[in-house]
């Protein structure tokens, strides 16, 4: 009897651990208790060899901006900090230099308009004298200092304005700024949220002129949204949205002269309806750079404009049987000659044009990409850049000569490196993780790459994860019945029995060029797959045709076809996966958010027979809702391409459901009108099928906001435990 009662204890004390092994939960996902510690607002200073970095105490609402030495890593000074100014009661939000960095633009009580844009008291902060003085009584956007330090120019009510900070003097550039009709200075939305930019004005090396952008949004069709909370009756917010096959905004380009008030329109050439995605001033201060690009977007010209006589120059043009990307990577050196990046070898790489454009070099070559341009050290003649050459999930940074000769590797360490480097190009902070280590920051020689210092580690973070016991996610290739070999990873229960049949929750985004399958740390929604694990469930995520990083073609086979091929590499996917040993084939469900809602509808309703259940967060459903730039990129418009738009549409195959769906969408959302969802809505009913949706008052494509997300998470838990 007594052996008996010690053979429990031993078995109960042995069960322990299993027993206590903690469980991710909800609330701390979206609590915050995985958050790795960073580096926030890192910024490399330009005459001196140190950065700066926003240091925040967010429990006593106060923010510094202190300043660090790039070669030991010591803390120099603080700037400013925002607990010694009334004006900051509400923190720090961003702030940006000076050309000398003598002064600081400073923004505080930012007010959001859309994904990028926003409005902000800003102030200008003296580092010498320690004065902070507002520079407008207004909120404004973008403001900017001039080459000198002593004007800024800003944009307030779609009008550009430069304030002489000496003269305590403003004069207005443009005057005909009106609300949904001309805008100067600034995007108009559809630029702002696919050309990514918002700030369409530049200042010129000498500050004599200011090159902008006019955007006249007069004929461009409005699209309203109703406000729920503040007023009795629902305000209608309308702004100006162009879909694909609508009309654009007429944009125009004009140099300021500042020292005469006089303002100019530049004839960039003969062409229609067009866009102007990028402007830059080159290293002389006269010429002026404009990427100008067609309709479609598969032809590019880099113009150089005489700011002096308005003469324009194509000096580089590109074009695509697809569509051709906009580069941020152009770089002027001393001599006008520039850096480009292209992926018209089959990958992005660097190539080096002399001032005149042409070719003088193909700087990087290889069937990879590159992923990132970090910049060019006139000293050494070095171009420095992240890409993918050990592996398509994995980045690595790298020094090449201009010549394409002496190329070294700079990071050690397999996974997603990335660089901030020093003004001088002597040392690099190395942002390091894998989908096994959390975000580390290192100090590294440009030289060779060995690392000088740790800065920030998350061996905290790693430590409390221990506790978790998490498995770890598997990376490797699905080769479907097609032939197509596609990246993935898995996240298995951490006590997996290959004897058992588990479900599987697949994720996905498939985008043009995006990508899912990557060895970094986890986001917030890997924690989410790790809770789920624990209860039972396999996650997967399969990057298909379409996503990028593995080249052009593998990128842009989806053209004019969007949700065609994603969609069938999905359910292929799938039917790969339905056959592991592990897997209950009747059981594998697929979820995704925006783009990657599109998919998942598409694959509950055209692999009925594959997937038993999907959610679809904020899902475009039909092509012809969305805006023109991205839709038409990929699509062409839908005059021109009306199958491509119909035949990939969910709309369209409602009548196909059979599993279990879940529709979800924010009534404010400015990017995927919820229109595409009460759409999907309508035919669902029509079609006499079954489903749940839930509508997020007033929330936008993001669906966020106090317990928002909690709540969301908390639903499609619920749903897939119990539909899965």
């Amino acid at each position: 009897m007594k052996y008996a009662k010690k053979s429990i204890l031993f078995f109960l004390l042995a069960a322990l651990p299993a027993l206590a092994q903690q469980k991710i939960t909800l609330e701390e996902i979206w609590g915050g208790a995985f958050r790795a510690k960073g580096m926030d607002e890192l910024s490399a200073m330009k005459n001196t060899n140190q950065y700066t970095v926003l240091n925040a105490n967010w429990n006593a609402g106060t923010a510094a901006i202190d300043l660090y030495d790039f070669a030991t890593l010591n803390k120099v000074g603080t700037l400013i900090e925002s607990k010694n100014f009334s004006e900051l009661k509400q923190g720090i939000d961003s702030y940006t230099f000076s050309k000398d960095e003598k002064k600081i633009l400073i923004a505080t009580n930012s007010n959001p308009i859309f994904r990028h844009s926003f409005t902000a008291d800003f102030f200008v902060f003296d580092t010498a004298t320690k004065k902070l003085t507002p520079l407008t009584d207004n909120k404004v956007q973008e403001p900017t200092f001039s080459p000198d330090g002593k004007k800024v120019a800003y944009v307030y009510d779609n009008n550009i304005y430069v304030n002489d900070l000496a003269e305590g003097i403003v004069r207005p550039v443009t005057k005909d700024g009106k609300k949904n009709a001309i805008i100067n200075g600034v995007c108009d939305w559809v630029y702002e949220e696919e050309f990514s930019f918002v700030r369409a004005y530049e200042w010129n090396a000498t500050g004599d002129k200011i090159a902008y952008i006019r955007f006249d949004e007069t004929e461009v069709p409005e699209f309203t949204m109703e406000v729920y909370e503040g007023s009795l009756y629902p305000q209608p917010n309308t702004f100006k949205y162009p879909k694909a096959g609508e009309k654009n905004s007429l944009v125009s380009l004009h140099i300021y002269d500042v020292k005469t008030n006089t303002d100019k329109e530049i004839k960039l050439g003969n062409y229609s309806d067009f866009y102007i995605p990028r402007i830059k001033w080159t290293n002389d201060a006269q010429t002026l750079s404009v990427q100008v690009i067609n309709r479609h977007q598969n032809n590019l010209d880099l113009i150089f404009v005489d700011a002096n006589n308005g003469t324009a120059k194509v000096v580089l043009n590109e074009t695509d049987k697809a569509y051709v990307d906009i580069t941020d990577n152009l770089t002027f050196l001393d001599d006008n000659s520039f850096i480009w990046t292209s992926e018209k070898d089959g990958f992005n790489h660097i190539y080096l044009y002399n001032k005149a454009g042409k070719l003088v070099n193909q700087i990087t070559k290889g069937k990879w990409e590159v992923t990132a341009y970090y910049g060019y050290d006139k000293k050494t003649k070095s171009v420095f850049f992240q890409s993918t050459e050990n592996g398509s999930i994995n980045r690595d940074v790298y020094r090449i000569g201009t010549n394409g000769k002496n190329k070294v590797r700079l990071t050690a360490q397999t996974g997603t490196n990335d660089a901030t480097f020093s003004p001088d190009y002597t040392y690099f902070i190395n942002t390091y993780s894998s989908a096994a280590q959390p975000t580390t920051y290192t100090l590294n020689g440009s030289k060779d790459g060995k690392q000088v210092k740790e800065i920030v580690n998350n061996n905290a973070l790693k430590d409390k994860l221990a506790k978790y016991n998490l498995p770890a996610k598997e990376f490797t290739t699905i080769t479907t019945e097609k032939g197509h070999n596609l990246n993935a990873w898995f996240i298995k229960p951490a006590d997996f029995d290959p004897k058992k049949k588990y479900p599987v929750l697949m994720y996905q985004y498939s985008g043009p060029g995006s990508q899912q399958v990557a060895n970094q740390w986890n986001t917030t929604n890997d924690y989410w797959y790790y809770m789920l694990a624990q209860q039972g469930y396999i996650v997967a995520c399969v990057d298909g045709r379409g996503t990028g990083f593995k080249g052009a073609d593998f990128k842009k086979v989806t053209y004019k076809e969007l949700g065609k091929y994603e969609v069938e590499d999905q359910i292929d996917a799938a039917k790969v996966i339905g056959k592991y040993a592990y897997v209950d084939p009747a059981r594998i469900g697929i979820w995704g958010w925006s783009f990657g809602g599109f998919m998942s509808s598409n694959c509950i309703l055209k692999g009925a027979d594959v997937f038993s259940m999907a959610i679809a967060v904020a899902p475009v459903t039909n092509w012809r809702f969305y805006d023109s730039i991205y839709t038409e990129r990929y699509m062409q418009t839908p005059q021109e391409n009306a199958g491509g738009y119909d035949m990939n549409s969910p709309i369209n195959f409602a009548k196909n459901l059979k599993g279990k769906y879940l529709l979800i969408h924010g009534s404010a959302d400015d990017n995927v009108h919820v229109q595409n969802t009460m759409l999907m809505i309508e035919a669902l009913v029509q079609a006499n099928k079954q489903f749940d949706w839930a509508i997020y008052p007033d929330k936008n494509h993001g669906i966020y906001g106090g317990k928002t997300r909690l709540q969301l998470y908390t639903k499609m838990t619920n749903f897939i435990k119990e539909n899965l």
